[in-house]
């Protein structure tokens, strides 16, 4: 039996489902399902995500032919539910064409709306719709999508001039108007010729006419954007496998460009930047959806009470607004009835926020798709708390919601409001995505590099925009809505965006913005609060934010569920109370050489280094011993009596002197010796290889005095807060271990050193010695290690490093090409390579424990705060995971979702 590639919907039927999003994509699934549950879809078709894989792997001639039989089918029932036919002069059939991954990408991929049009066909629609006008508008539109997406007419570069623009512009400056809805009939005749001249100008080839040629091209063209540079780079961001593909869906068009009764729009069941339960949208009227999203007009609310709020935002009466900006409550009762109904209907059924788009049809309501909506990490915390309350969805569901990584947006800075109160308010718009951001202004998204901390200006936003809108700390557009490209890209992004600021005049060849009577040129700083929708001049000074709410209560109920322990990699007390607010369960990681670079420290480092011997050596770690056991004393005390994982001296001496002349003098005048001196030191620690070279424990065991100084510190730091009354619980861990011997040498010497200061003291405190297994060999021979070390710290930074052979300081000129090409599916420094890496890790646990079964294991890289790799340590058994302080909650997160599933 041959695999079926063509799933049908329509007139209450199909034979797809919501949960076939992995076959059908997102939208094709659930347009299959609103037809299950009885709410009103255009009939249409969905060409599955395999075919997408086919389709690279084959290409587009033998796609077509494998395609052609199920695909003439499929629009022959779409022809049915219609009663028209695909082509016909009398009674045409026209399509859109969309993309429709599993997962949602909002303006990544390819649309083609209006498809089915030609010379003959546009009199058909003419004659049988009654509007000429509405006839050659969707006909323009046409050629101009169909040449963009499949004719390759789109510029490539902010420098090119989009032909289809230049013409709209010319024949609308002739006729003496500025909106695309003044143009008539005659006008947009001559847009259409002109739009076709243009393509044989620029392709050699006549615009086709056929309306089977027109349909191959559109999904060809859908498969092929499945692979363009702003999707691959949406992918890579979200790491999206290229392998899932995009499906395709055909559907019947429905027009919301047929007169002042008909419009389109896309709407929320909750806000998706706050979570507030308010049902939120935009619309435009006679219009397409592509305009919504494009921010070519800036749209309307769809709700009274939004269009109310909206008017007070851009400083409009209610009674220039109720005449010039109705709402669709306000101007179509009746659809907005409907809206409201099914999307009560819709949130019910699905048990989440929905995202829908929509259009109306001279009266009546179509639904062109439900999805679950892109929000805000604050919207997401609230209103999976919400549905819970609610009691429309569990405990589990609830976690499960959540995106870990988003997280990140609550944990950092807001505008400190004294701050706020003083501010400079240049210009308002709509609040399209929460947060604080300041930065010096650039106007072109390829140039967000071009200062340290940059905001994205722009007239409005496009998908070619992405990695700039990435990069920029904030974005701010003079045109769109809440729903536009910018909004919507940043609400995903957890970027702050502060959209459709009418005020702001933006010139692109002269740089500059101009809002309230003032001019601010690229490199000016401004700030944004994503919040409110206002802009204000120069830099705003932030704060920190604060765990509470809801935020608080999914981080209890995640602390319910997992199994992992969550601890923070700190080694100062600033870092170490921070991570204890963000709820961290210890320390993973303390790296010791991080305190020797301040001040006298470094002075007493060096003159270790420079010392001709043992005797040498010690004077200068006598310096350095107050100075450490201060460090530590405070970072136990931060942690109260949580467990401490201080790590011994690791990085090679040669990073604590100086390389430059100039440096080498001045340390020379500092040490009281002579530069020659100096400069035969440094060249004497000189390593080919330094991260394979003399650090670690092969320190410690070359020099046993540096050893003896850190245990000391670490232990008398201890001692001392006992008679504070403090209790704590101290891990030394030796670095860098490949042989069961290294690590005995190193382990005699910290319990000799520990035994002196009890005996000193003539007291004890209970302590554990493990070991960092970050070479391969340690993985394989962690029996043998396991019977000396009494914890585990997977290092997989260096494990990486070494197990790949990458260098991780070189690894940036060749990897980006291996992700590219998919040699490689992940940067396996971001996240953790399971298949290789991962079964060293696997291995090293159970040998470990095979040898002392209570052996306690952790993992202590930035591995253990990215949510694959956390679910990952779940598997094999670790007691916990241990990353920096700000991916503290989304290691929580993460580990009770890896518990969960």
């Amino acid at each position: 039996m041959s695999k079926k590639r063509v799933y049908t919907f329509g007139d209450g039927k199909a034979e797809g489902r919501s949960d076939m999003k992995n076959l059908l994509g997102g939208k094709g699934a659930n347009l299959a399902e609103m037809n299950l549950i009885g709410v009103p879809v255009p009939p249409g078709f969905t060409i599955t995500t395999e075919v997408c894989t086919e389709y690279n792997q084959i290409g587009k001639a033998k796609i077509v032919d494998i395609l052609k039989e199920d695909v003439i089918n499929a629009v022959a029932h779409v022809e049915k539910g219609m009663h028209m036919k695909f082509g016909d002069k009398e009674n045409p059939l026209l399509v859109s064409v969309r993309s429709g991954a599993r997962v949602s990408m909002p303006g990544m991929m390819d649309t083609v709306l209006n498809l089915g049009l030609n010379d003959e066909t546009v009199q058909g629609i003419a004659k049988k719709s009654g509007n000429e006008r509405f006839a050659w508008d969707s006909y323009r539109r046409f050629v101009q999508m169909y040449g963009d997406v499949v004719l390759g007419m789109k510029p490539e570069s902010k420098e090119d001039i989009d032909p289809f623009e230049e013409i709209m512009d010319d024949v609308k400056q002739a006729k003496g108007v500025f909106d695309d809805t003044e143009l008539g009939v005659p006008e947009l005749q001559e847009l259409v010729v002109r739009f076709k001249n243009a393509v044989k100008k620029r392709t050699g080839k006549d615009f086709p006419s056929d309306p089977w040629e027109q349909l191959w091209g559109a999904v060809c063209a859908v498969f092929d954007s499945w692979m363009n540079p702003r999707a691959c780079y949406y992918r890579s961001m979200h790491q999206i496998p290229e392998e899932w593909g995009t499906a395709v869906n055909v559907q019947a068009m429905v027009y919301g460009n047929m007169g002042d009764r008909s419009a389109t729009g896309v709407a929320f069941t909750r806000d998706a930047a706050t979570g507030e339960n308010l049902f939120n949208g935009e619309y435009l009227i006679n219009a397409q959806g592509e305009d919504v999203v494009a921010g070519i007009r800036t749209p309307l609310q769809i709700t009274k009470e939004g269009s109310i709020r909206w008017a007070t935002l851009a400083g409009i009466s209610e009674t220039q607004r109720a005449e010039k900006f109705p709402s669709l409550e306000e101007h179509m009762p009746e659809a907005f009835k409907s809206l409201f109904e099914t999307q009560q209907k819709l949130e019910n059924y699905f048990k989440d926020m929905q995202d829908l788009e929509f259009t109306i049809q001279d009266g009546k309501l179509w639904m062109l798709q439900t999805r679950n909506g892109k929000r805000t990490a604050a919207a997401m915390v609230k209103i999976a708390m919400d549905l819970l309350r609610e009691g429309k969805i569990d405990e589990k569901t609830a976690l499960l919601r959540q995106e870990p990584n988003k997280l990140d947006e609550l944990l950092h800075p807001v505008f400190d409001k004294r701050a706020i109160q003083t501010a400079h308010v240049i210009a308002k718009g709509l609040p399209a995505s929460p947060g604080a951001a300041t930065g010096q202004v650039v106007f072109h998204a390829d140039e967000a590099r071009k200062y340290p901390v940059t905001i994205l200006v722009r007239i409005e936003t496009s998908p070619e925009d992405l990695e700039g809108m990435d990069i920029a700390k904030g974005i701010l557009t003079a045109r769109g809505g809440m729903t536009s490209h910018a909004a919507v890209v940043a609400r995903g992004m957890g970027k702050c965006c502060v959209s459709g600021a009418g005020g702001c005049l933006i010139s692109y060849k002269d740089r500059t913005l101009t809002a309230n009577g003032r001019t601010y040129r690229e490199g000016d700083w401004i700030s944004l609060n994503g919040s409110t929708g206002e802009v204000y001049e120069g830099k705003i000074p932030t704060k920190d934010p604060e765990m509470s709410g809801d935020f608080a209560e999914i981080m209890t109920l995640a602390d319910k569920y997992r199994k992992l322990g969550v601890r923070t990699n700190a080694e100062t007390e600033r870092d170490a109370k921070q991570a204890v607010a963000f709820g961290a369960e210890g320390i993973g990681l303390c790296r010791t050489e991080h305190m020797f670079f301040e001040g006298e420290r470094i002075k007493a480092m060096r003159e270790m280094i420079l010392a001709d011997d043992e005797d040498g050596r010690r004077k200068a770690l006598d310096k350095l011993l107050p100075i450490q056991r201060k460090d530590f004393t405070s970072v136990f005390e931060a942690m109260g009596s949580l467990p401490v994982t201080i790590r011994l001296l690791d990085p090679p001496l040669h990073e604590f002197v100086p390389h430059e002349e100039e440096n080498q003098r001045e340390m020379a005048v500092e040490m009281g010796i002579s530069p020659d001196k100096v400069r035969q030191k440094v060249d004497s620690l000189h390593e080919f290889n330094p991260m394979l070279g003399h650090r670690g424990c092969r320190l410690g065991n070359t020099y046993p005095e540096i050893t003896e100084m850190q245990a000391r510190a670490i232990i008398e730091a201890c001692m001392d807060l006992k008679q504070k009354g403090i209790v704590t619980h101290p891990e030394i861990m030796i670095p860098l271990v490949g042989t069961v011997k290294e690590l005995k040498m190193q382990e005699e010497i910290v319990r000799h050193t520990i035994a002196t200061v009890f005996a000193e003291r003539n007291d004890k405190i209970d302590y554990l010695v493990g070991t960092m297994i970050e070479v391969p060999r340690a993985a394989l021979v962690a029996d043998e290690i396991g019977e000396v070390a009494e914890f585990f710290s997977f290092g997989t930074n260096d494990l990486t490093q070494m197990t790949f052979g990458y260098s991780r300081d070189d690894a940036a000129k060749f990897l980006p090409v291996y992700l590219s090409k998919g040699i490689l599916k992940n940067d396996p420094f971001q996240i953790l390579d399971q298949e290789g890496v991962g079964q060293l890790v696997k291995m090293g646990i159970e040998r470990g424990r095979s040898k002392r079964p209570n052996l306690k294991v952790g993992i202590c890289g930035e591995h253990g705060g990215e949510p694959n790799s956390v679910e990952f340590c779940h598997r094999v058994g670790m007691n916990y995971v241990s990353c920096s302080p700000f991916r503290v909650p989304i290691a929580r997160l993460a580990a009770a979702q890896a518990a969960i599933r």
